[in-house]
């Protein structure tokens, strides 16, 4: 591990400074859009904007970056993060909110998978894996330490917005003067959906789900506290809480994953989460008990995420992995353009409590699929190891992680 970090501590300086601004602006726009007087509904299409436009960026960036090359790709979505963050203030509008969110979301998009394919470029076959969890520890503490700064000035004010977009411009520096150098991208071999399901038909299910859980989750905690009349200050420790969860929770749950039907785990994860959801919509919890349920919520979110990735690598060749995760991603941020839309309507019917109703609808129905698909086959004779990732990552880092993984 000493060697990665001293091999790559410029992109994984410049990977934390990315997930703080963008951590903050994540929440800071569900504050601030209650300020502004949105509607919950309206709030929800500006926090579903952005992963619709990271799901294109997801598909284009790629092509972008071989056609251009890695570093003008990064300048270009560097700068219009930068600029777009401080346009939020200007124009409080949820119209234009939304526009500006689906120009972020395809920015961080192409910027995770330029820096992904120079960590995958930069690390040997023997420090893959410990340098992709460094960068997944990385995102992990960016994120957390975002929430902190929601409680340094007035989310009413300018502020908040600006120093997102000095951070976002500052990591750029040790990514750009980075001496690795930048790598090739070369074209994937095609995968389509269909034959993905027919390769795992739980993978794919499950990347759908829970592509919607973790969008509901930090799309609209911020405005599930507005509503909950929660203090700027409460509602960072609880979005912090559940990013702790996910930190905290992913190790062990992968170590007892190598050890057992993975469809197993992801059945009893998802049903445990289904009921910890269930406490909040029938009992108001105080605070302290909030941040429980947020702990095991990320606890749980981050590492099935992970599973359904492994679970597919266990049915795969080594050709086929590149493919095979752009895809299960591209199922994923699809099924996150409607978390946000859904909580805001559910929650626009029957209050704060629907945030919890629709996260425990769909893990009701993620661990029913599980235990009927554990009726339709056996499972695989062999499993590969479980790795952390979050559902943050990009395909680059998906198929590295998923290649390691099958330690072929």
């Amino acid at each position: 591990m000493l060697t990665v970090l001293r091999t790559s501590w410029p992109l994984l300086l410049g990977v934390m400074l990315l997930m703080v601004g963008n951590g903050i602006q994540g929440s800071l726009l569900g504050i601030r859009g209650s300020i502004e007087g949105f509607s919950t509904f309206q709030i929800s299409i500006v926090m579903s904007a952005y992963f619709a436009g990271f799901l294109f960026g997801s598909r284009m960036a790629p092509a972008m970056i071989r056609k251009v090359g890695h570093v003008r790709v990064f300048a270009a979505l560097g700068s219009i993060i930068s600029a777009v963050l401080v346009v939020y203030p200007v124009a409080p509008d949820w119209i234009v909110w939304s526009l500006l969110r689906v120009m972020i979301g395809f920015c961080f998009s192409g910027i995770y998978i330029t820096t992904e394919s120079w960590l995958n470029n930069a690390a040997t076959n023997e420090t893959r894996g410990q340098a992709l969890s460094a960068y997944m520890i990385v995102q992990m503490l960016g994120i957390i330490a975002s929430q902190a700064l929601l409680n340094v000035s007035d989310p009413s004010g300018f502020t908040l917005f600006v120093i997102p977009s000095v951070l976002v411009s500052l990591a750029f520096l040790p990514l750009l003067l980075a001496p690795t150098p930048a790598p090739t991208f070369e074209t994937t071999k095609a995968l389509s959906f269909r034959a993905l399901f027919r390769i795992s038909p739980l993978g794919c299910v499950g990347m759908l789900l829970t592509g919607g859980v973790f969008s509901a989750m930090f799309g609209m905690a911020a405005v599930w506290g507005s509503m909950k009349g929660l203090s700027v200050r409460d509602i960072s420790i609880f979005i912090g809480a559940l990013y702790v969860g996910g930190l905290v929770l992913q190790y062990p749950i992968g170590w007892v994953s190598d050890r057992m039907d993975r469809r197993k785990l992801i059945m009893g994860l998802s049903a445990v989460a289904a009921v910890v959801m269930v406490v909040p919509v029938v009992v108001d919890l105080p605070f302290t008990l909030l941040l429980v349920v947020a702990l095991l919520l990320g606890g749980i979110t981050n590492p099935v995420y992970a599973l359904l990735i492994a679970y597919t690598n266990d049915f795969l060749g080594k050709d086929d992995m590149a493919a095979a995760s752009a895809g299960m991603i591209f199922l994923n941020g699809f099924g996150a353009i409607f978390g946000p839309l859904v909580t805001g309507w559910i929650m626009g019917r029957i209050g704060p409590a629907g945030f919890f109703l629709f996260i425990a609808v769909l893990y009701v129905a993620l661990a029913g699929y599980a235990l009927w698909r554990m009726t339709r086959r056996a499972a695989p004779a062999g499993t590969g190891h479980f790795a952390n990732l979050v559902p943050t990552a990009s395909p680059v880092a998906a198929a590295a992680v998923m290649e390691k993984g099958q330690g072929r």
